[in-house]
This record gives structure tokens, sequence and C-alpha cells, in this order.
């Protein structure tokens, strides 16, 4: 009797092990759909719709990118006609000011306000850190034209401007962690893993999106970086030549033009899940789009916040991405108070 129970058992046992064994990655046959893991079948689904980094960054074709600025006092109105602005700042900080036609929502609501929006998305938010983060993500969900107001409210008027102007530093600046030489060969690593069993990339990719608007922003600062490296995987987002005359934290890895599903650049990202793998630009803003794009995948993703210009502004190298320089300098432009 004890064999026959044991036998059953085993039998029982067996569905189940196939089930875990493909969302592991155990893929025993490629060309049956069933047998592949989510991840697999994801970014299947996430390259057939235009969902790489590249058209994340851009939109399709290369025509929306993910933020746009503040516009000058002339084209406000048309600014002001063209988007449903989601500003997901603190509802104390919305009522003290904010642009007209706005409507103050919490982050964990942009999916359900931009399905309900009836215009083009703008999110705004203090710096443009978050509002990007949150601008990928709606991206992935099928807003592909959704943006970030760059620079966020800081570039909109002086009086909104505070958070980036408090957040600006030179740490880097002759610290034994900031580095001049040539990046690390890259890497190699396996694809993530996550535990969703379904063979609709569709319905996998809502749910990752889901899940990581629930999770919130993924940030670190960049002083705890920049004293602490080896707690992270540092991927530096500069180009090459930047990379060199800028600087970077000690041994930060440089997977730039070759992150993107096409081609299988991500996989220079360690995706262990106990590994932190952050991400550091010039303002936090496209490294916020780069992290949700990555928390979506799998990985275990933060954004340095404020980039390079939290921890070293005053770099001589510095081009027009830097805080008070060109389209950061605030626009003074109407405020509604109530």
């Amino acid at each position: 009797m004890k064999k026959i129970n044991l036998i059953v058992v085993a039998l029982l046992c067996v569905p189940v092990f196939l089930l875990s064994s493909c969302d592991r990655g155990d893929d025993i046959n490629p060309e049956n759909p069933i047998l592949k893991p989510a991840f697999e079948v994801m970014t299947d689904y996430m390259m057939d719709n235009d969902l790489d980094l590249t058209n994340i960054l851009s939109g399709p074709g290369g025509e929306v990118k993910f933020v746009s600025g503040a516009p000058a006092a002339a084209d406000l109105d048309a600014f002001l006609n063209k988007y449903s602005i989601l500003d997901i700042r603190s509802l104390e900080a919305f009522n003290t000011s904010h642009i007209e036609g706005a409507k103050q929502v919490a982050f964990a609501d942009i999916l359900k306000e931009a399905d309900a929006a009836s215009k083009q998305v703008l999110v705004v938010c203090y710096t443009g850190q978050t509002a990007c983060y949150a601008a990928s993500l709606l991206r992935m969900a099928g807003h592909s034209n959704a943006q970030a107001l760059k620079w966020g409210m800081s570039g909109w008027n002086t009086e909104t401007a505070g958070s980036w102007y408090k957040n600006t530093g030179d740490e880097a600046n002759g610290h034994t962690n900031w580095a001049a030489h040539n990046a690390p060969d890259a890497l190699t690593f396996e694809d993530p893993v996550f535990d969703i069993y379904s063979t609709d990339g569709a319905e996998i990719l809502r749910q990752r999106v889901e899940a990581v608007i629930e999770a919130g922003f993924k940030t670190a600062k960049g002083t705890d970086v920049l004293n602490s490296p080896d707690n992270y995987f540092i991927n530096n987002y500069f180009s090459d030549t930047d990379y060199g005359n800028f600087g970077h934290i000690n041994d930060a890895y440089r997977v730039k033009e070759e992150l993107k599903l096409d081609g299988g650049g991500y996989k220079g990202l360690d995706s262990d899940p106990n590994a932190k793998v952050i991400t550091y630009c010039y303002t936090g803003q496209t490294s916020a789009v780069i992290t949700a794009w990555l928390q979506v995948l799998g990985y275990d993703a933060y954004s340095m916040t404020f980039g390079m210009n939290g921890i070293y502004h005053s770099n001589p190298a510095w081009g027009p991405n830097q805080w008070g320089v060109g389209s950061s300098v605030p626009k003074e432009l109407p405020l509604i108070k109530n």
C-alpha cells in the first residue's frame, strides 16, 4: 500500500516539476512556447512590439523622446493643449503650486490614470527622475508616446526648483573611488528569472509593469555608491569618450550602446537576484528610464539619483546636461496656486 501511495505522489508531482522547471529556464524544447521561460516569452513579445530599450528611450522610429522640456513662454498654450499632465508630487506640493490643467495622482495610480487620459500623457515630478521612471513603465504598458517633463518642476519655475539646487554636489572630486582608467572587460550573465506561469507575452509584461509600479521607484544615493562601490554592480551610462573625460566611479562597467534585447547586450548586467545593478547617467533621468525597463525584465535594478550632477557637478568636462546650464535653467513659467 505504501508503495502505491508513493507512486501516486510521484505521478502527481510530475506536472508541477515540469511547470516549475520551465519557469526556471530549463527550456526543454525552444520550439514549443509552452516550455519557454516566462522571461523569453515576454521579451519575444517586447521585441515584436518595439519595446526594446532604444524604443523606450526614443519612441518607435525615434520620433518621441522620453522627455519633453518646459516650453518657451510663447509656446505655453500649445504645450498645455497637447498633454494630459499627471503630477505625481505630493498633494501638499501640488496645492502649493502646479502647472495649469495638471492632475495630482499617486505614483501607484499612474497606469490607471494614463489609461483614462484623453491626450498624450506627460508625467511631472520634482526633478524629472521619478517621472522618467513612470514614463518608461507607461511606454511598456502601451502608452508609447508617454513623456516626462525634463528637469521636472525644477525646470518650470525658480520657485519650484529647490529639489535640484539642493542636490548637486562634488564629493567625487578627489575621492579615492573616482577613477579615470579604462572600463573593465564586459561580462556575460544568464537571463533573469521570475515566477509567472503564462504563455502570453502581453499578459506577462502587464503583470511585470504592474508589479514594478507597486514596488515604487528604486534608487540609491550617489554618495552611497561612491563610498561603497563594491555593494553594487555599477553601470556607467556615459559615452566612451565621457567615461574617460568625466572620470567614473571605480570599476564601473560601461554598458550603453549594446544595452538592449536585440543582440543580447543586456546580458552584460548581473542577473543574480542578490546583485544590486545600479545605473548612473548625467542627470538621473535617463538612468530612471533604464532602471524601470530593467526592473520589468527582472533585474534588481536601481537608479543613482541626480547622476553625475549629484556627485561631481563642478567637473570641468561638463556639457549640456549640467544642472543650471542651458535647458535646465528654470523658465519662469506660470504656476497655479490653490
